[in-house]
């Protein structure tokens, strides 16, 4: 069956649309990427990318110079379609999904009988049904499959991304795939697709399942940082290491904790908990309260930098990254972004801010008071009070006498 498939198209072209793509184009298929944002399909037609992945940007330019790949606004017939678009959260955390409703409606006029149609955008339990229902509606001569029931003219599944930035095309390929088919139908047909790459094992469940597992996944791990950030919290108050105290406690055979951090950020982490409390808010106390320990922690860490600053009579304060994990260019939630505009807010002092991977600071903070994006040595020159936020490989060269000579707020440890 895998055979049947020649053309496929990838709506959405961001850290997990452009990557999957470029797989997709590398194992044979001619592949559309579609964007909204015209300078993105300018960039991937031009054989580049816009986001920082190891070795995405050399498999990209192979990909278009072979004529595999190519970019446009607006989707065109394909005999697959994989919708990968953001899913943030309103206002009170409540799912927005309207991107995924806004892609739905730009491929219906170009969906034909037989076309697979696969949702890989993290969603709130139901989200599958819910695309079932925009893309009838827009296709009424199409019969969309029904959960549990009988097949449609379309085949129509939710397969949640699973890779971790930095590492997204090796876990494309290696990691197992959850595929939440409408029908079983629609299951085999998405095993016929990813199994063009993936190396991993195809699990079929339902879709309300699977969008479960995502969600369950990155909760977990929201929980734990939650402990981890809490414990941190704690021993500092009792004058104790946080990092020392959770290196010996996980000498212990059966004890894994987590280092603490400045918050949690990205896309996933930072927001699937969310979908999971607001379709249970009465039973998912647990993960409500990790998820307001790790929101308060950039809160916590901001207080604690404008305090310091307050010795100072004209403070200046170098903020050491503003992604959300080290060495990526992701500043999507990112807690270090928040830190930095909080302090701005406070006007706790000029602030400096270093971030290898960006070239310009982000909208939120281009505009407030006393923020500017500089170099490493300007800033470590510079400062009275050094803030470290994001573990990046190049702040752990500093010079530790250079740390000596400041005062040093360590998020994450790096330096201990």
């Amino acid at each position: 069956m895998s055979s049947e498939f020649q053309k496929v198209s990838v709506i959405g072209l961001g850290y997990i649309g452009l990557p999957t793509a470029a797989m997709l184009a590398t194992h044979g298929l001619q592949v559309l990427g579609v964007d909204v944002n015209a300078a993105t399909v300018e960039t991937v037609n031009r054989g580049q990318v816009h986001i920082v992945e190891p070795e995405l940007g050399a498999v990209v330019s192979g990909v278009v110079s072979a004529g595999r790949l190519r970019a446009a606004t607006q989707p065109e017939p394909a005999d697959a379609f994989i919708i990968a678009v953001p899913t943030p959260f309103r206002g009170n955390h409540e799912p927005d999904l309207s991107y995924v409703e806004s892609a739905a409606r730009a491929l219906s006029p170009v969906l034909a009988p037989g076309n697979l149609v696969i949702l890989e955008s993290t969603s709130p339990v139901g989200t599958t049904e819910k695309l079932a229902g925009w893309l009838g509606a827009a296709r009424p001569d199409l019969r969309m499959p029904r959960l549990g029931g009988e097949p449609g003219d379309i085949y129509l599944v939710y397969c949640p991304e699973r890779v971790l930035p930095g590492r997204v095309l090796h876990e494309l390929a290696a990691n197992d795939r959850i595929l939440g088919g409408m029908t079983p139908a629609c299951a085999e047909r998405a095993a016929a697709l990813y199994g063009r790459f993936v190396r991993g094992q195809c699990l079929v469940t339902d879709p309300r399942t699977a969008e479960l597992v995502k969600l369950a996944e990155n909760a977990f791990r929201d929980v734990n940082i939650a402990f981890a950030n809490e414990l941190g919290l704690i021993a500092e108050k009792l004058g104790i290491n946080p990092w020392e105290l959770i290196g010996l406690a996980n000498r212990h055979p059966r004890v894994r904790i987590l280092e603490p951090g400045p918050g949690v950020g990205g896309h996933c982490i930072a927001v699937d908990p969310w979908f999971i409390v607001h379709s249970a808010p009465e039973l998912a106390r647990l993960m409500r309260t990790a998820r307001e320990i790790n929101d308060g922690k950039p809160h916590q860490v901001a207080a604690k930098v404008a305090g310091l600053a307050a010795r100072f009579s004209q403070p200046v304060i170098a903020c050491l990254g503003l992604s959300y994990k080290a060495d990526i260019d992701d500043l999507r939630e990112s807690p270090a972004v928040l830190i930095v505009g909080e302090l701005a807010r406070r006007r706790a002092g000029r602030l400096l801010v270093v971030e290898p991977h960006a070239r310009e600071l982000p909208a939120e903070l281009a505009q407030a008071p006393g923020v500017e994006l500089v170099g490493l040595t300007e800033a470590l020159a510079q400062a009275d009070i050094l803030v470290l936020l994001v573990n990046h490989r190049a702040f752990a060269k500093v010079d530790r006498r250079v740390l000596m000579e400041k005062v040093v707020v360590d998020t994450r440890g790096l330096w201990r």
